[in-house]
């Protein structure tokens, strides 16, 4: 009986995980539009509902009825494969982002998480690893120079910043001691480690937004000379599926950053989740005011930015926490 009611709650909480992730990406998207025609002094989506807010229903209607196209020098198999890695990866990912402390439903205690592993952390970065694959196989499958050098460029990318995110991480699982996502929650109960780690926060950000290809770092698409880069050739639900995964992605690289410098769900006066939420919102919000601001690098400047400058930056981090923590400072 209790097995059959664990899975019970497992189930629910996939689906409202599930459900809520579908539901703000599409709204986040609504949201992006209407900042960046603020910042450019334009109205933005206003035509579907007040204030435009039944655009993203609108959008997801015309994706799933428009016509699927595989081009017919395309890899058939991997060419449709590759969204679907893309998407997937990015939602297994909240799998392991603990929404609050455990609730009591009926006298027992239910994890406010769908699994909290004990190398959750090990686990987030195994599958922002696999998205690389759905990146630069879209954009080989294609069979077209401007997909392939999205491709190219998007795996590039994403295998270099890669390495910042994990190193810039290191002296936050040096100073919560654990690599769960939920322990390291509970060891910012006093003090959130963005005021500890100052540096660490900065690497963490400029390389999350890299791996999520934004502005000022989407070389893998950059309209301006490759049309749409890695996903030129798809359309309909193909495409959306990259474009949810784009969004998705935002909202787990939110959440991480919550989890990891910002408290998690702690604060006072509202509920644990809502503190979450609001973290969660706040990233995002900083992510599209910073590419209504800031013009794209070059590739160059790109691969510059990560090896020559975010790489040594985490490894001298690291040394010097683990300096601090020896002689009991921190």
């Amino acid at each position: 009986m209790d097995t059959l009611l664990g899975l019970i709650v497992l189930l629910i909480k996939i689906a409202v995980m599930l459900g809520g992730l579908l539901l703000a990406a599409s709204y986040l998207v609504w949201l992006e539009r209407k900042l960046l025609a603020r910042l450019q002094i334009r109205l933005g989506p206003n035509r579907a509902g007040i204030f435009g807010l039944l655009q993203p229903i609108a959008d997801a209607i015309k994706l799933l009825t428009k016509e699927d196209i595989v081009p017919s020098a395309a890899d058939g198999f991997i060419f449709r494969l590759a969204p679907a890695v893309v998407a997937v990866t990015a939602l297994l990912m909240f799998a392991v982002v603990p929404l609050g402390p455990d609730v009591q439903v009926f006298g027992r205690p239910v994890p406010m998480v769908i699994t909290d592993l004990n190398v959750g952390l090990l686990f987030v970065f195994a599958l922002s690893s696999l998205g690389v694959y759905g990146v630069a196989l879209g954009g080989w499958a294609s069979n077209s120079k401007f997909a392939l050098l999205g491709g190219i460029r998007g795996a590039a990318q994403m295998i270099s910043y890669e390495l910042a995110l994990g190193l810039s991480l290191v002296p936050v699982v040096m100073l919560a001691g654990s690599f769960s996502l939920t322990a390291i929650v509970d060891a910012q109960a006093g003090l959130p480690f963005i005021l500890l780690q100052p540096v660490s926060f900065a690497i963490f950000v400029i390389s999350a937004m890299a791996e999520s290809k934004r502005i000022p770092f989407d070389l893998p698409e950059a309209e301006n000379e490759l049309g749409a880069g890695f996903h030129t050739e798809y359309s309909g639900m193909r495409f959306g599926l990259f474009f949810l995964g784009e969004y998705v992605h935002i909202q787990v690289l939110g959440a991480l950053t919550a989890v990891f410098f910002l408290g998690g769900w702690h604060g006072p006066l509202l509920p644990p989740v809502v503190w979450l939420m609001l973290k969660i919102l706040i990233v995002a919000v900083i992510m599209i005011w910073i590419r209504g601001t800031l013009p794209r690098l070059r590739y160059d400047q790109l691969m510059a930015l990560g090896w020559k400058v975010l790489i040594p930056a985490s490894l001298i981090n690291i040394v010097v926490t683990g300096a601090f923590i020896q002689f009991g400072t921190i």
